[in-house]
């Protein structure tokens, strides 16, 4: 197939690029190259066409395209709220220009980044097994270090795992942007009976990731911090869960969507199944290189959730998706796998 791959040059995109040209298919890669991303002067890879897809052409992208996979994103918690328009022109917009293109050339099949942050904080069940919905961790808990979620008796709210399912709760301007492009995509799909598959990515690592941005993911950041000689610092107790999933497994389960899109709007978790902590990702990776042993805190972020863990059943029977990198192994790899700076 024909395939528009954008944020191509990208820490995911790249991998997914890898594993397109691999399989046969013919990839038209694009990429922004915003210094977010690639840092300032940043040249792209060979086969990479720059443009900024907030005001390019991108009917003139799309000639012979059979379905589109749109990695480009802006990502990561940011900085303050001067970061707002930029999530929403970069992840919004430039969907929103995407979608319309798609509509005017005929092209019904898309298969795009989403995020796990679109759920917000996770699923909660009490000692019966049942859901519920705890009340919202307050300041004064987490200053005294009370980090979980307690139900109305005092009981800790147990997490399990979140379904493809679970309310859309976004909690930063980035979870905002990518639930308003899932809500972009859905509304495509009913107007031209096109198809969608939003995978929401969990935590993803591995080879080239971006380091030393506000943007990079955690498990970047506690590398660097071992390579500066310093111990990883955990916030809060270092009990979060989360599900860490290999870059590798991202592009297998895009080549699965891409190669076999399913019908209509189809959001699925991409995740490893293996939850972990916090503080055993930093653990993992400080033993691997005899690094310091991570130092808890106690800091916290007041918009940070505490366990955020993801169902991968509906991706395995959809798509046939199973991670083939597990975290114990993949974080001993991350640990001296080389950085993008």
């Amino acid at each position: 197939m024909r395939v528009l791959l954008t944020g191509a040059a990208g820490f995911i995109g790249t991998a997914i690029r890898r594993q397109l040209v691999e399989r046969d298919h013919d990839v038209v890669c694009v990429d922004g190259m915003i210094p977010a991303a690639h840092g300032p002067g940043a040249v792209a890879p060979e086969g990479v066409l720059v443009e900024q897809l907030r005001d390019t052409d991108i009917d003139a992208l799309l000639d012979g395209v059979d379905v589109v996979c749109h990695q480009a994103a802006r990502v990561g918690a940011g900085v303050d709220a001067n970061d707002a328009p930029d999530y929403a022109a970069d992840n919004d917009l430039v969907s929103a220009r995407l979608l319309a293109a798609m509509y005017r050339r005929g092209v019904t099949r898309l298969v795009f980044a989403s995020s796990m942050v679109v759920y917000g904080d996770g699923t909660y069940v009490d000692v019966s097994g049942t859901v519920v919905d705890p009340p919202e961790r307050t300041r004064e808990a987490l200053e005294a270090g009370r980090f979980e979620r307690y139900l109305a008796d005092g009981a800790v709210a147990r997490w399990t795992l979140t379904p493809e399912e679970a309310a859309l709760a976004p909690r930063s301007y980035y979870a905002a942007s990518k639930a308003a492009q899932e809500g972009f995509a859905k509304a495509w799909v009913l107007e031209t009976g096109g198809s969608v598959t939003a995978l929401r990515y969990h935590n993803v690592y591995g080879p080239n990731m971006p380091k030393d941005t506000p943007y990079a993911g955690v498990a970047a950041i506690f590398r660097s911090q071992l390579e500066a000689g310093t111990a990883p610092t955990v916030f809060e107790d270092g009990g979060q869960m989360r599900d860490f999933v290999h870059v590798d497994d991202i592009a297998r389960a895009n080549v699965a969507a891409i190669e076999d899109t399913p019908a209509g709007f189809v959001p699925l978790n991409v995740c490893s199944g293996q939850p972990i902590s916090i503080g055993e990702v930093a653990a993992t990776l400080s033993r691997t290189v005899g690094g310091d042993a991570p130092v808890v805190t106690g800091r916290f972020r007041p918009g940070d959730v505490r366990h955020i863990v993801a169902d991968p059943a509906r991706a395995r029977e959809i798509l046939g998706f199973e991670a083939t990198i597990l975290p114990s192994e993949g974080l001993a790899e991350f640990a001296t796998a080389p950085l993008r700076d």
